[in-house]
């Protein structure tokens, strides 16, 4: 890829359940256009957001937000990007606290305006951002992009990349096998060229082995604890024995202490009470409902807060074309009402790695090594059962002198650590997420030398 394609444009989208017509018109795609948002200084790129119908029989639609590129974003590629977790909320913004890690601004605070930032990822893509159950996700997605690119024609010639991170190791590798399958029948392909995740839910075992490995080696349980979860809980399960999961939330409750699992490095978010703010709820990361202190940390570790109310209030969904219902309640980050009844979901994704492998899609995988929620041992337990052969070994990468994280690149996949990043890849290191995209897109290895 030449590289003066790597700077890209960005675009969300979010499933909800709505009734709305899936009739288009020429207007649909100037009515979604973002004439300006709260607190954004004046930009020089377009974007647009909307809803596109995916299913009319059952009202769900998925909500988009693209923004384009700086400089020349018709002749750029479509980056896909789904953020994880397995919720679907009724026509409201979600999961939106995260597409600020990648959008062309940083986390707005409750009184501050949005500003531009010069290494958001932006800069590099166009990105997706959804939530959906597993096999609906990949069936859902696959007619958005189609609907939606029906809506924009002049992108459905563009070479397209999807991404996403957490659960999105779910959605992104069935999205792309739905999109080749489709490919092998369909007079029109969608020209998808790779796929890349992060922190990424890949294997029920091993990331659920994995998981419980990085916190005893990184000293958040004791010894003692560790080999009774090891003992005592089968992770091949969906649902542990009641022994497991107390085991578990003596772990969290007793021994993890007031920390952000995912980013056990980062300070809490303290309000203006003086408390830490953080707030217990039932979590299924990876695999099974884990009682937490949920504090998405970032740069700034209130982004959840500030998220929070920024896309809470009206002006701001009137901007999105959001909640055009009207809903009864707000919009939260995460929401616990799937997770609890969570019954569509494959126990691994490696097969279909193995599948798309095969037919020689570039395939990218990253870990942030400060997350403890999907940590890179559970990557690197998943993906060592691919057995795949090995083409540049381990070596450190770099960004601005300094080493960026690890990577070894094998015959059909790259795999790659972010030093110093959290769950969100992103939100903690923008520059280092920056180049390892562009790399991505550029189908080069990271860089071996300093920069």
């Amino acid at each position: 890829m030449e590289k003066q394609r790597v700077s890209v444009s960005v675009i969300a989208i979010l499933l909800l359940a709505l009734h709305v017509s899936s009739n288009y018109t020429e207007e649909e795609e100037e009515s979604d256009r973002i004439e300006a948002l709260p607190g954004q200084p004046k930009v020089t790129f377009q974007q647009f957001s909307g809803y596109v119908t995916v299913n009319e029989v059952a009202g769900r639609a998925l909500f988009y937000w693209l923004t384009e590129a700086v400089q020349d974003p018709l002749e750029k590629p479509l980056v896909v990007w789904l953020n994880g977790g397995r919720a679907v909320f009724d026509d409201n913004i979600s999961k939106l606290t995260y597409l600020l890690s990648i959008s062309p601004r940083s986390p707005p605070k409750s009184d501050s305006p949005l500003f531009f930032s010069p290494s958001s990822i932006y800069r590099q893509c166009r990105h997706v951002l959804l939530t959906l159950f597993d096999q609906i996700c990949s069936k859902d997605s696959l007619q958005f992009l189609i609907r939606w690119m029906k809506r924009f024609p002049r992108y459905k010639n563009r070479d397209i990349y999807v991404t996403g991170e957490s659960y999105a190791g779910h959605y992104i590798p069935q999205l792309a096998r739905e999109i080749v399958n489709h490919n092998a029948k369909a007079k029109h392909k969608i020209n998808l060229k790779g796929f890349m995740v992060g922190n990424a839910v890949t294997d029920n075992y091993y990331d659920n082995l994995g998981t419980v490995t990085y916190w005893w080696s990184h000293a958040m349980i004791s010894d003692k604890t560790y080999h009774q979860l090891i003992s005592t809980c089968d992770f091949k399960r969906q649902k542990e024995s009641n022994e497991c999961e107390s085991l578990y939330y003596y772990a969290m409750d007793q021994e993890f202490g007031n920390i952000d699992q995912y980013n056990i490095y980062a300070p809490p978010c303290n309000n203006s009470d003086g408390s830490t703010g953080a707030t217990r709820q039932t979590m299924n990361l990876p695999h099974r409902p884990h009682r937490v202190f949920r504090e998405l940390s970032g740069y700034d570790p209130c982004t959840e807060k500030y998220a929070e109310i920024y896309y809470n209030r009206p002006d701001v969904q009137k901007a999105l074309h959001a909640n055009t219902t009207g809903i009864p309640y707000k919009w939260t980050a995460c929401s616990e009402t799937l997770n609890r009844n969570w019954n569509d979901t494959d126990d691994s994704i490696l097969p279909i790695y193995r599948e798309l492998i095969a037919v020689g899609l570039r395939i990218w995988v990253f870990s942030g090594d400060v997350d403890s929620v999907v940590p890179v041992t559970a990557t690197r337990y998943s993906l060592a059962q691919l057995k795949l052969d090995t083409s540049i070994p381990w070596y450190p990468w770099y960004v601005k002198k300094q080493v960026a994280g690890w990577t070894e690149v094998y015959k059909g996949l790259t795999f790659a650590t972010v030093r110093g990043a959290g769950h969100e890849v992103p939100l903690f290191k923008p520059r280092a997420a920056f180049q390892l995209l562009r790399s991505f897109l550029q189908g080069e290895p990271l860089p071996k030398k300093w920069k």
